[in-house]
């Protein structure tokens, strides 16, 4: 059984296995999202990727890190397995998760914060004009998944553990507007359709 509760795992891995990813592909052109693969019994780290749009546009952080999951020779069945995502996941990267029969994902930035805080409006423009949904409104709780905000998780703590994690928190925060800036800088020189 873990000794780590979940939002403390999710928020290590993010900072100590996805970010160090992320920010080797946002210095080579690549948007700020990436993903994680963790087994349920014990949260052990499967595998950890980020965004490779440079690659192929269709490569998202959650699409790439699938892929990766899928060229290992030895891999847990998906029902075994916890989905974590930097950002809550577009509409073809939840796709993607579901049709890989994942019963779950955790993500840390919302659709807004995609739109707001990242200046990447796509998530929420395609939900409205492909399916006329607002901000929010796909059922995060359904026959397929259950999708969990990490933010809810943090609150549900008791304390010192939850000002520990809402340190962590603003931290990975601080470094993701770093890469935020370094990407809006330089993604006029890439071929990325919606960049």
């Amino acid at each position: 059984m873990p000794s780590q509760s979940i939002a403390a795992r999710l928020l290590d891995v993010m900072e100590k296995d996805i970010l160090p990813l992320t920010e080797r592909g946002v210095t080579a052109g690549n948007k700020v999202f990436g993903a994680a693969i963790l087994r349920k019994s014990d949260h052990s780290l499967v595998i950890a990727e980020t965004n490779n749009e440079l690659e192929n546009p269709l490569w998202h952080g959650e699409v790439h890190t699938l892929k990766r999951f899928y060229e290992m020779g030895d891999r847990p069945a998906t029902r075994d397995l916890i989905f974590l995502s930097t950002h809550e996941p577009c509409t073809m990267c939840m796709s993607a998760i579901t049709w890989a029969g994942f019963d779950n994902f955790y993500y840390f930035f919302s659709h807004e914060d995609s739109r707001d805080s990242f200046a990447i409006p796509h998530d929420l423009k395609i939900l409205k004009e492909v399916f006329d949904l607002e901000p929010g409104g796909y059922r995060r709780q359904n026959a397929f998944w259950n999708s969990f905000a990490i933010a809810d998780l943090v609150a549900t703590e008791d304390d010192p553990l939850r000002a520990q994690l809402k340190a962590q928190t603003a931290r990975i925060k601080s470094r993701y507007d770093t890469l935020s800036e370094t990407y809006q800088t330089s993604k006029s020189a890439n071929d990325i359709p919606l960049n």
